[in-house]
């Protein structure tokens, strides 16, 4: 064990820019853990970090130090080369979690996905899965263990035994305004995947008004970060930039966005919540070795969606987490209006109309999340209680045109439809232009604005065409997905990969994923 540094000397060598010793922060992370360093201390180091920033040999010693920090989970050799998880840093509408596990899970792969609750404007995972009665987030090494086995995947929340260091920093970052270093982000992502000892990454950065990152280079500099560090891990890392102005899919809110994913799941549901499912698991089914390329692995996935073995494998997840099995089957595979009775409705429900006619050019993200952040569907402290039932269902989306009074398909009070709540003042969405500056018309214009297929100067960029994501460009099994161009002109294509060729499951490189 290195000897104890003082931490003042280590702040104050941080705070001056010089460059900690990977010993320094071994002794940084264990006077954390072991509660001999101050949170004042903490907090000056954290600061110090996020105005100062670390180079990439910090930044692993970092990540590694926290990983160290507590138990390591261990797979059985069977297993290994087959172990995945998926990261997000973080949006409005994402429920990509709740459909990408099972969907891997039924090509064979093990996912023990540790995710979080939601804080701020961001929904969380577990807040989402909570809201299906029974359903238990917290479970032990051992149970996570067994619940692959029979099932090959599970939604877990931190334990205290996992990279305790990671819940001490993860606490006090947001008290102290250092959320959004690049470096402390990415030894908080990493140092939870180092300790599931997994074989491939796949993360999804988004950037946007809101995203953590506003702008796409800050968002590729976090993605630089964490896809170099993850590699030096060991583990197979790939990253994908994902804009988030808009919610993904239709629906906000904890209940209404599992009714969603169970759409999604039923081969069903929004396209470009299918898109980006389909295209992070593709990308996964290549690193480790199950797919030629990141093309096939999304075929493949969408083939688990569309023939029920994914719902099935969600299913099972949901009985090997507490949730019983009379409520797990209506979920899968009852009707629409089963379901909501299953996840209850909110008492008051309002239809939201267009206040003119217009074409929907924007459908803004971060005031809809505030207005039901403040409804009580988010938390602004951790420890809040949240309303899972508070949510809104867009019915409408960019390009379609409405009249004034209209508030898309259907009708006000249509009882098939989910939950919607009250809010005053009106939710600033959808945001229609009175005309729709056309370019082009015709059968054969670019997809545009809706039924009339026009270029539309408000709709150049339909969501599921502004996604990029990173391969190496010099792999011969690098393939474009459909919807996700590849920029070969960006020089930092490459750095941001760095991916093995994965081969055929027999021929893969050993990586974390059992020991």
């Amino acid at each position: 064990m290195d000897p104890p540094t003082p931490l003042p000397s280590l702040i104050r060598k941080k705070r001056d820019g010089e460059r900690l010793e990977d010993a320094e922060i071994r002794s940084f992370v264990r006077g954390v853990t072991e509660g001999t360093a101050q949170q004042g201390q903490i907090g000056a180091m954290l600061m110090a970090i996020r105005l100062r920033g670390m180079d990439a040999g910090e930044t692993l010693a970092l990540t590694q130090a926290m990983a160290s920090s507590g138990r390591t989970l261990a797979w059985p050799p069977a297993w290994h080369g087959l172990v995945v998880d998926k990261h997000s840093t973080g949006g409005v509408g994402d429920k990509v979690s709740l459909a990408l596990a099972p969907a891997l899970a039924a090509c064979g792969c093990k996912v023990p996905m540790i995710s979080g609750r939601g804080l701020g404007h961001t929904g969380g995972t577990l807040d989402k899965l909570e809201s299906i009665p029974g359903f238990r987030v917290s479970q032990s090494p051992e149970e996570m263990r067994h619940i692959l086995a029979r099932v090959g995947c599970c939604i877990v929340g931190q334990s205290a035994e996992l990279a305790p260091a990671d819940r001490v920093l993860y606490g006090l970052r947001d008290v102290t305004a250092t959320v959004d270093s690049p470096a402390l982000i990415t030894a908080s992502i990493l140092s939870k995947k180092a300790a599931e000892r997994l074989s491939a990454l796949v993360l999804d950065v988004k950037f946007g008004g809101a995203a953590l990152y506003p702008t796409q280079e800050s968002a590729r500099e976090l993605a630089r970060s964490l896809v170099e560090v993850g590699t030096q891990l060991g583990i197979r890392t790939a990253a994908l930039l994902t804009r988030m102005e808009q919610p993904l899919g239709r629906a906000v809110g904890n209940a209404l966005e599992v009714l969603e994913a169970l759409e999604c799941l039923g081969g069903r549901g929004p396209p470009d919540l299918r898109h980006l499912v389909t295209a992070l698991g593709g990308v996964l089914l290549w690193q480790c070795g199950m797919a030629a390329g990141a093309e096939q692995g999304r075929e493949r996935l969408a083939r688990a969606l569309d023939d029920g073995s994914a719902l099935g494998t969600f299913e099972a997840m949901l009985g090997a987490q507490g949730v019983p099995p009379d409520t797990a089957r209506g979920l899968c595979a009852g009707t629409p209006a089963q379901r909501r009775q299953l996840l209850g409705e909110a008492k008051v429900c309002e239809e939201l109309p267009a206040l003119q006619e217009g074409w929907v050019q924007q459908v803004r993200a971060l005031p809809l999340a505030r207005v039901l952040h403040g409804l009580g569907a988010g938390r602004a402290r951790a420890g809040d209680p949240v309303n899972p039932r508070v949510g809104a269902e867009l019915l409408v989306g960019t390009g379609q045109h409405l009249r004034a009074g209209e508030g898309g398909s259907g009708t006000p009070e249509a009882p098939d439809r989910p939950a919607v709540p009250h809010g005053r003042p009106r939710v600033p969405l959808p945001q229609a232009s009175p005309g729709c500056g056309c370019t082009t018309r015709g059968p054969s214009a670019p997809r545009g604005c809706g039924s009339c297929r026009t270029r539309c100067a408000s709709a150049r960029s339909p969501p599921e065409t502004r996604r990029r994501w990173w391969p190496r460009p010099s792999c011969p099994r690098n393939r474009a997905v459909p919807g996700l161009p590849i920029n070969r002109d960006d020089p930092d294509i490459a750095a941001m990969s760095r991916l093995p060729p994965a081969g055929p499951p027999h021929e893969r490189s050993r990586g974390r994923g059992a020991t």
